[in-house]
């Protein structure tokens, strides 16, 4: 007597509401996998190009805003306002507000983007957001490492590493431009003039996000408002994680990550609720 056939896997419904063919839940979620395997690829080339050079100018673009800063503030100041070298100084700064705004305004356009791959089932829009988020979190990982170490190596920054507060500022880094990025890719794909005013209004962050200085130098009440600005606590925490005498107390990773999660959380919601909408437009 032969043995029974092996139990078939779980099934899980194709549409949104439970109608239509079942199929396996394992094999969608290869599916998926592929899915953004290839999605990140093409983002590779139409993005970065079929070269180095787009990877090149994505390392140049933070190095030369670090060189520029160095030029011209240590032509008016002895020192930066901590520590004692200047680069590293506008590098902890400079390097993850650059990729807050590389990876946000990246995943803002995901579904615009992929408009018409997320025609076919097999794509969706959390794909699209997935793929565009790994890729461009990646090449910014990559961005902060040569920047970093091309100034230790250059200069005696008289600082010592924190490699866990530097990976939890990346951290924070990261989800921050998920969050952000999540909400506006539904903001941006409803209403297009989006991407314009929240451009504009997104400026004043470079000198909010105290790359220029130190929070605490800000008086009061102003430095209580400042608190609120999440890009701010990025700057501090990898602040805190190069210069060891510095504790920066005020950051607060759960306010970052809390924030974050909520934003991604509503625009998820929107996304699912609208995303058809979105496709027909």
């Amino acid at each position: 007597m032969s043995a029974p056939p092996p139990p078939s896997p779980p099934l899980a419904p194709s549409g949104p509401s439970g109608e239509g063919t079942l199929r396996p839940v394992t094999r969608r979620s290869f599916a998926t996998f592929r899915t953004i395997g290839a999605l990140v690829l093409r983002e590779m080339s139409t993005t970065y190009g079929r070269s180095a050079g787009g990877y090149l100018w994505a390392i140049l673009e933070p190095a030369a805003g670090i060189a520029l800063m160095t030029l011209i503030f240590s032509l008016g100041f002895r020192s930066p306002p901590l520590g004692t070298n200047f680069p590293i100084f506008y590098a902890t700064g400079l390097v993850p507000f650059l990729m807050y705004l590389d990876v946000s305004g990246k995943v803002s356009v995901s579904v615009l983007f992929s408009k018409q791959l997320l025609a076919y089932p097999a794509v969706t829009y959390v794909d699209a957001i997935l793929a565009r988020f790994i890729l461009n979190t990646l090449t910014q990982l990559m961005v902060g490492y040569v920047i970093f170490t091309g100034i230790l190596l250059a200069f005696d920054t008289r600082t010592t590493l924190e490699l866990d507060k530097i990976a939890l500022g990346f951290a924070m880094t990261a989800a921050l431009a998920l969050g952000v990025g999540t909400l506006n890719c539904f903001l941006t794909s409803m209403f297009p003039i989006w991407q314009r005013i929240w451009s504009i209004a997104n400026r004043p962050l470079f000198i909010l996000s105290c790359i220029f200085f130190t929070f605490e130098s800000v008086p009061q009440p102003f430095r209580d408002y400042l608190w609120y600005v999440p890009t701010v606590h990025l700057t501090g925490t990898f602040r805190a994680a190069f210069y060891p005498g510095y504790e920066a107390a005020y950051v607060s990773a759960i306010y970052v990550f809390g924030l974050s999660g909520v934003m991604m959380a509503v625009g998820l919601v929107f996304l699912r609720r609208y995303h058809r909408d979105i496709l027909d437009a």
